[in-house]
Parts: structure tokens; C-alpha cells; sequence
């Protein structure tokens, strides 16, 4: 547990895992991802940022990647096939050291199956790929909208068929629930090291601060399509979404269980950074995406009162200072986890760090339980 006596997050000789976002691009519209608005217009708060290979060697030196044991390729809103330049950053990677693990999370809805098989053999025995299919062929695109099912699963057979390691992430609803034994099944079948059936903590709203039953998609004409509902089987319920009616009544409402909760930091426990697409060094995912909500203007939430008090988002662009000038500054030296000892979120507790990383609520880690 990290020691709240101790305001400093981490130091840059600490660091052990990096989170990486190579790009805001993605050529699908999934209706619960914040870089569009339910699957329908683009988020208008974001720039598309990307990475190339060039700022990766500069942003994380050889000599830091020595340090690393995992980097992973996700982040918050576009997907690592979509970048130019993801085989040359994992390639480099894996020159700086033969013992890094590495994987990426993706929709496999792109690039050719040289281009997979080029992954597999980089990647050797110490990466792993985790394919995002919500279901099968006739099920996945009512999540992963604009994922062509048969290129997907081509560049996935052709990522196993190199020896690549392949885990298959199946985010389960309502729709595709009938199918979880089936997709198992096909998985050990077709040579997946891992099926991960996952009980979405999605069902939540982060702007009302409550659970939620379904969720309507869009399509890029604005126009409805599926109801995207919550499993109807209880096996297949998040647990953590379905105990936010007995966190209303122990705290009084979800706002004042943020108020009273001991944050215990995932990323603190794990040293673990976060880098974004824009370059920002930031200590998670959760954090990052708070910046760029497609409904909320960029500098008008706490997340943004903290950068703003550390400086500015300037001081935390890896590009132009580098990842040890970044966490050297007060952010991460004493203000966030001065912030998280603040009595209520009305005083500038972090209300995204009490929700992720409070002890009585964990959405994210109960999607594996």
C-alpha cells in the first residue's frame, strides 16, 4: 500500500511499467468510448493526436527502457493498428531490452497479415496481443461498430499462426451473452493462450454519478442503432455497479462516498506511468481521459485544476522536457496525493480517483471477478 506519509507518487528510478497511447485515431465508433460522442460524431475536444516512433525514442531513452518490465500499448481513445508507426515503436522496444514485456489491446480490424505476422515475431515469447471481440461473427459489430468481422479475425489467426500469444477480451452485454461458452470454446480451439470473458463496468455514468441500464448507440448520421444493454444473467454482472445502491445508503449518496473513501492507487502500487498520444505524462489512464470528455469543455473539472495549479499542461509534455523533468514536478511530488487526503471532493479530493481507485468501489478490477 502506498504510504500517504510519503507525497511523492513515484520517482522516475521507480518506474516500471509504461502505459502507452500511440495514437487518438481508431477506425471504429464503440458507442461507450469517449473519443466519439456514442458512436456517432467525433469527440470535438480532441486534436487525433499520434506518436511516432522518433518521439518514443526521445520521450523514453534506451536507458529508461532498461528500467521497464511491461509497456502496453491502449490508452483512452484510439487503437495502436491505426498508428503508423506501431511496429517500428514495439521493434525499437524490443532492441532496448530482450526481457520487456509487451501487448497491446486492439480491434484487429486493420493492417494487412504481414503486418501481424512482422507483431508476432517481435513480440517472441514475451508480448502478448489482447484481441478486443465482443462476440462473434455475428454479434461483435453491435459494440465494435466498424469492425469488419472477417478481417479481424483473419489478422488474429495470422498473429497465432506466427506463434504471436493471443488473448481475446470479450466485454459481455446482453446481446452477446448466449455466446460466452461458444466463444471460449472457438478460442482454445484456434490457439487463444487466454479467453477473458468481462463483466463491463460500463454501465455507469460518470456525468450523473449513478449505475445505468443500457446505453443507446449512434451511428455517424446521427441516426439510432442497437440498445446496448446490461447482461440479463447475474453471473455476467459487474458486481461493483450492482453495489452502488448500498454505497447510497451506507454514505448517503455516491457523492459523499467519494467524499469518505481511502483512495488506494492502482498505478502508485504498480509504478506504472501513463503517456498519452499528445505526449503528456500523467499517472493513469482514468486521469488522461478526464481531460477531453466529449461533453465538457478542455480546463473545467479537477483534473484540470490540479495541472493548472502544477503549472500548467505545459510542464507535463513529455516531448519538450523529457519523463524525469515531468515527475519531478509538484504534481507528482506532493499535490495529487495532497489532494487525495482533502476531507471532500468540494475541496479538491479527486472525484476519478475516489471512483477508480476508492477501496469500496472497483468497477474496473471487478469486470475480471
Amino acid at each position: 500500500m502506498l504510504d500517504l506519509k510519503n507525497m511523492n507518487l513515484y520517482n522516475y528510478e521507480d518506474i516500471r511499467v509504461v502505459h502507452l497511447e500511440l495514437t487518438e485515431k481508431c477506425q471504429a465508433t464503440c458507442p461507450m468510448c469517449d473519443r466519439n460522442v456514442n458512436g456517432g460524431a467525433d469527440n470535438p475536444n480532441l486534436g487525433l493526436h499520434e506518436l511516432t516512433v522518433s518521439d518514443i525514442q526521445k520521450i523514453l531513452p534506451p536507458e529508461f527502457v532498461k528500467q521497464l518490465t511491461k509497456v502496453y500499448l491502449c490508452g483512452n481513445f484510439g487503437d495502436p493498428i491505426v498508428a503508423a508507426d506501431t511496429l517500428e515503436v514495439f521493434t525499437y522496444l524490443r532492441e532496448q531490452n530482450k526481457d520487456l514485456t509487451l501487448s497491446m489491446n486492439t480491434n484487429a480490424g486493420a493492417k494487412k497479415t504481414d503486418w501481424w505476422i512482422e507483431l508476432a515475431k517481435v513480440f517472441g515469447d514475451k508480448g502478448y496481443v489482447k484481441f478486443s471481440f465482443d462476440g462473434l461473427a455475428d454479434t461483435n459489430h453491435l459494440y465494435r461498430q466498424g469492425v469488419n468481422w472477417d478481417i479481424a479475425w483473419r489478422n488474429a489467426l495470422a498473429f497465432i499462426g506466427e506463434g504471436g500469444r493471443a488473448h481475446w477480451d470479450y466485454l459481455i452485454f446482453a446481446h452477446n451473452e448466449h455466446q460466452v461458452e461458444e466463444a471460449e470454446a472457438v478460442a482454445k480451439e484456434t490457439g487463444f493462450e487466454k479467453f477473458i470473458p468481462k463483466k463491463t463496468g460500463r454501465f455507469f455514468s460518470t456525468i450523473r454519478k449513478t449505475g445505468k441500464e443500457e446505453h443507446q448507440a449512434m451511428n455517424k448520421k446521427g441516426e439510432k442503432k442497437q440498445l446496448l444493454q446490461k447482461p440479463k444473467e447475474q453471473k455476467y454482472q459487474n458486481k461493483a455497479t450492482s453495489q452502488i445502491i448500498k454505497l447510497e445508503e451506507k454514505h448517503g449518496s455516491l457523492e459523499q462516498y467519494f467524499d469518505n473513501v481511502k483512495i488506494k492507487c492502482k498505478v502508485a502500487e504498480e509504478k506504472s506511468m501513463y503517456l498519452s498520444a499528445e505526449g503528456l505524462i500523467l499517472p493513469c489512464c482514468w486521469v488522461a481521459g478526464s481531460l477531453y470528455k466529449f461533453w465538457q469543455k478542455p480546463g473545467e473539472n479537477q483534473v484540470w485544476e490540479l495541472i493548472q495549479q502544477s503549472g500548467g499542461k505545459d510542464v507535463f509534455d513529455a516531448k519538450k522536457h523529457g519523463v524525469k523533468s515531468v515527475l519531478n514536478n509538484e504534481y507528482f511530488t506532493g499535490r495529487l496525493v495532497e489532494a487525495w487526503n482533502k476531507s471532500n471532493t468540494h475541496l479538491g479530493k479527486p472525484i476519478v480517483c475516489a471512483q477508480k481507485c476508492g477501496e469500496e468501489f472497483d468497477a474496473f478490477r471487478a469486470q475480471f471477478n
